[in-house]
């Protein structure tokens, strides 16, 4: 999969504010993690391969993240029921927002075109935002290593 696309958002920049219900329908935005660090990533769509190795090696590193103060949340364009159940299924510890309406996902400029088996389409371009404590992003990540997001994450020197 290869995406023409990339977010215009880069380290330095405020990130977007946002506000997107989380899997059991509550609403979440970035204010409620003023104080805190967030890892914020975007990705196409539950239970797939790649999503669901990126987000059980999240889950998998997750003790690690929250010992080094972050937070996580993952976005995609999925109902609220789907992320439930993708969540019951792997056991995620962390919440997953629903943006079907894809406000936050534009927001982030992380919609855009992309490249698989020859065919051309808009979608989700799997990107992940490490944002400080001010709401200022230090870390954009556009190769995202499913098998290793934690480690890229973790690695960024924060």
């Amino acid at each position: 999969m290869m995406a023409n696309h990339f977010t215009s958002l880069k380290a330095g920049d405020k990130a977007p504010d946002f506000k997107c219900k989380n899997q059991e329908g509550e609403i979440v935005s970035l204010k409620d993690f003023k104080g805190k660090k967030l890892v914020i990533y975007f990705y196409p769509k539950d239970n797939t391969p790649t999503c669901t190795t990126e987000a059980c090696n999240l889950r998998d590193n997750y003790s690690l993240l929250i010992k080094k103060g972050y937070s996580v949340l993952g976005v995609s364009a999925d109902e609220e029921k789907k992320h439930l159940k993708f969540i019951t299924k792997y056991n995620l510890p962390f919440a997953l927002l629903s943006d079907v309406d894809l406000k936050v996902i534009k927001a982030f400029d992380v919609w855009g075109e992309k490249h698989f088996m020859g065919l051309t389409f808009d979608g989700i371009v799997r990107t992940t935002f490490v944002i400080n404590e001010k709401g200022i992003i230090e870390k954009v990540i556009t190769d995202v290593k499913s098998k290793n997001h934690s480690e890229q994450i973790l690695n960024s020197n924060l």
